[in-house]
């Protein structure tokens, strides 16, 4: 085990630890923010601009379309850059994009905007899931990662608040600008943030990760083991290669992650920017459907603690089965719903196991991979996630416009349901357990 990597593996839970996750999850929200904003957003904008059920499913797709390659291209970037650069630049793009998307003077525009806050938004997550899971302890690590993700909760809940409250007194476009000005706060605050130690120790650069190490020992009341030597070097292969996550010793975890990647954001951009236009379509008005999106938003919050709590009880592989499972049969349940109470009892259970999934992937997905090609393989699982964001929406409008309100309604949630289980048997299948390993096990194949 390399030096740094062992004198992090004994740190508790450090504040500086607690402040990379604060500064990490406050973007994190405003990401959060500007995709719940869509689903708001599209619901409303279809009565002002008189756009079809595609036009408003190309609209979901567009953001997705950037998020994919943002992530993959971020990803690589991440590995030969660092972590701390891509969360900052990522950030910054994201905001100005989503600012503008304000003003859009037309559907056109709109989608390029929405395509630019994409790029953003798709390669920050990748990354602050691996700088996040670097600088966490084993027995930490899961649980950290899922409160980072659990940010997304948030932001989401302050989206469907501003769609509630705002966006049917002053339009669609002051959700844009209340998501997009203040991330760009967010990436000044995000200078506070070191980088990851075990990158730094990646590259060589041991001086720098020491320094950091150092300094969280000193918060923890930790000297450090003076007879301890540095026993790792630069890596003489650092750019890791797209094509280098299809060798034999990383082929059965990628294939695994793209399924359980692409199903979940198939299954969750299916159903969760078109659940205030759907509602609108079952009979409920516009301000009803953003009333009962901030109900369901909230059932998150509970979805992301107890995956938090079980992911380090149980492990990454059976919370990411029975929390994708309870989505599959929360998905079928929600699509036969007809009463207002089944509705809302429904869209909850569908809103707290997708979101605790989601937590449990952001967890598991940097852990499969060696330190070197983590941001790299986490990225390009995104990206090929973010395929299934990007014609999620757009079938799914086909299917409701073709289907009608009523009937298509079903047909949509049949579909999510079949996606979720699918997922939730590969895994159970394939899927590794990375409970209580070190990342420095991680890098030697000890699975």
């Amino acid at each position: 085990m390399s030096n740094i990597s062992q004198r992090i593996e004994r740190l508790p839970v450090t504040p500086l630890l607690w402040k990379v996750l604060f500064l990490t999850g406050i973007g994190w929200l405003f990401d959060a923010m500007d995709q719940g904003m869509v689903a708001g957003v599209m619901a409303a904008i279809g009565k002002e601009w008189r756009l079809t059920s595609a036009d408003l499913g190309l609209l979901g797709s567009a953001s997705a379309f950037g998020m994919a390659i943002g992530a993959a291209a971020a990803g690589m970037i991440a590995d030969m850059w660092g972590r701390r650069t891509v969360i900052t630049v990522t950030l910054i793009l994201y905001g100005i994009a989503s600012a503008l998307s304000g003003f859009a003077p037309n559907f056109a525009i709109l989608l390029l905007f929405r395509f630019l806050t994409g790029l953003g938004l798709g390669g920050e997550l990748p990354a602050a899931s691996t700088l996040v899971s670097e600088f966490s302890p084993a027995r930490a690590r899961g649980r950290m990662v899922v409160l980072l993700e659990s940010f997304w909760a948030w932001g989401w809940i302050a989206a469907s608040l501003i769609s509630y409250l705002l966006i049917p007194i002053y339009g669609w476009r002051i959700g844009f600008f209340l998501g997009g000005i203040p991330a760009l706060y967010a990436a000044y605050l995000r200078k506070g943030i070191p980088e990851s130690p075990r990158y730094l120790e990646q590259k060589g650069l041991i001086k720098e990760a020491d320094e950091i190490v150092s300094r969280m020992e000193l918060q923890a009341g930790i000297g450090e083991a003076k007879e301890e030597i540095y026993v790792v070097k630069k890596d003489s292969k650092s750019n890791f290669t797209f094509m280098d996550l299809w060798s034999k010793d990383y082929l059965r975890h990628t294939i695994v992650l793209w399924i359980l990647w692409f199903g979940i954001n198939f299954g969750y951009y299916g159903f969760v920017l078109w659940t205030p236009t759907l509602l609108v379509g079952k009979g409920f008005s516009l301000v009803k459907g953003f009333e009962f999106t901030l109900i369901m938003s909230i059932a998150q919050l509970p979805g992301y603690y107890s995956a938090a709590y079980l992911i380090e009880k149980i492990g990454r592989k059976m919370v990411l089965v029975i929390y994708l499972s309870g989505t599959a049969l929360s998905a079928y349940l929600y699509g036969q719903s007809a009463t207002l109470g089944e509705v809302l009892i429904f869209g909850c259970l569908l809103y707290f196991f997708s979101l605790g999934a989601w937590g449990a992937v952001y967890a598991y997905t940097p852990e499969v991979y060696p330190t070197k090609a983590r941001a790299t393989g986490t990225g390009w699982a995104a990206a090929a996630g973010r395929i299934g964001a990007i014609i999620a929406p757009y079938i799914v409008g086909l299917i409701y416009e073709y289907r009608g309100k009523q009937t298509g309604f079903t047909y949509v949630f049949i579909m999510l349901t079949i996606v979720f289980a699918v997922v939730a048997v590969v895994i159970a299948a394939a899927g590794v357990e990375t409970k209580g390993l070190t990342l420095d096990d991680i890098n030697e194949g000890k699975y």
